[in-house]
């Protein structure tokens, strides 16, 4: 298997993309191309003192790269030679299995759908993190590709995250629920309650199984759902405030335990279990953000991922690439085309 890796993409590049890369070719053993600026990255070898890329690694040269500032939406055709735009195309002639960036979102949706292409029958792709509940981990779909959705998107985004929490999670018939502000059907926007009554009646159907809306402060039950629905708007501001509230508990638990002698040896004494708490929050261990819908493995790194981030996205494409996703929902995609009725 060989992962493609943007070696210029988010804040850190390219010295963690690099080191992510040994860091995963060691742990998961798969083939990795390095695509970016090469003297750039051979100058971090040098500094690094690791001289040469271990055997399995290799490097494309790729002299242009796609900043954050740049629009997202023709950033890739303006800049035909940056990492990304010369990674997918790569990923698109079969020269790798899965494409890996943490370079800018709107970008590598934009180049990804119109390089890469949708699955057909898949309206839109949409951006699927695993983010942690009280029964562990769940998907959250979509999580900032689309903030304005239609009914079908929402209810093709159901039916992608309930295939994704089965067949990469293992998670046997897995709850879906749609994010909301009350539990009642009668409860949000008009979308929303179409969306409800759409997956009501494919569930129904025996297409997924469908529990209704759920509330945020469910998703801390030990009973919560595994797949959490919601158009892009809703759903990156409950991503980001997941992200900012873990960052506030660590924080906030880091001052508790620093603050004398007796609170410190209380550490002491819960370290390990803190150890697992912390790794159940902590972004880096996800790694990467699947993009669903589209027709290769195509997974987005936080902008600010080191090379452990880095390395566990990797192992993370490895594991989707392994569970043959794609290939699923393309051989299912006539269950995602919802009829009159269902309508």
């Amino acid at each position: 298997m060989r992962i493609i890796l943007d070696a210029m993409g988010g804040d850190l590049a390219p010295r963690e993309p690099v080191r992510g890369a040994i860091m995963a070719r060691n742990e998961f053993g798969c083939d990795i191309t390095l695509v970016g600026q090469e003297a750039a990255i051979q100058k971090v070898l040098e500094q690094d003192g690791i001289g040469q890329l271990p055997p399995g690694i290799d490097i494309v040269n790729a002299t242009q790269v796609i900043e954050i500032c740049d629009n997202p939406s023709t950033a890739w055709h303006d800049k035909k030679d940056s990492s990304m735009t010369v990674g997918l195309k790569m990923l698109k002639d079969g020269k790798g299995d899965a494409f890996i960036s943490a370079g800018s979102t709107g970008a590598l949706l934009s180049a990804g759908t119109l390089i890469v292409k949708r699955i057909p029958g898949i309206r839109r792709a949409a951006v699927a993190p695993i983010v942690p509940t009280g029964a562990g981990h769940a998907v959250l779909i979509d999580a900032g590709a689309n903030s304005e959705c239609t009914p079908e998107y929402m209810c093709q985004f159901a039916l992608m995250g309930s295939f994704y929490a089965e067949m990469v999670l293992g998670r046997e018939n897995p709850k879906v629920g749609l994010l909301n502000i009350g539990s009642e059907p009668s409860k949000g926007s008009e979308l929303y309650k179409q969306v409800h009554q759409m997956l009501t009646r494919a569930g129904e159907a025996g297409k997924l199984n469908f529990v209704g809306n759920v509330e945020p402060t469910s998703l801390s039950s030990e009973d919560a759902v595994d797949v959490i629905v919601a158009d892009g708007f809703v759903g990156n501001i409950l991503l980001k405030a997941m992200e900012g509230t873990a960052n506030f508990l660590v924080k906030g638990l880091k001052d508790v335990f620093t603050t004398n002698l007796k609170t410190k040896l209380g550490y002491l004494m819960i370290q390990g279990n803190m150890g697992g708490f912390k790794k159940m929050i902590d972004s880096r261990e996800t790694g990467g953000t699947a993009m669903l819908g589209l027709r290769k493995p195509v997974f987005k790194a936080h902008g600010s991922s080191d090379a452990y981030a880095i390395s566990h996205a990797i192992g993370k494409a490895v594991e989707f690439v392994n569970a043959g996703f794609v290939d699923a929902i393309a051989e299912h995609v006539d269950s995602f085309q919802l009829s009159t009725e269902e309508k």
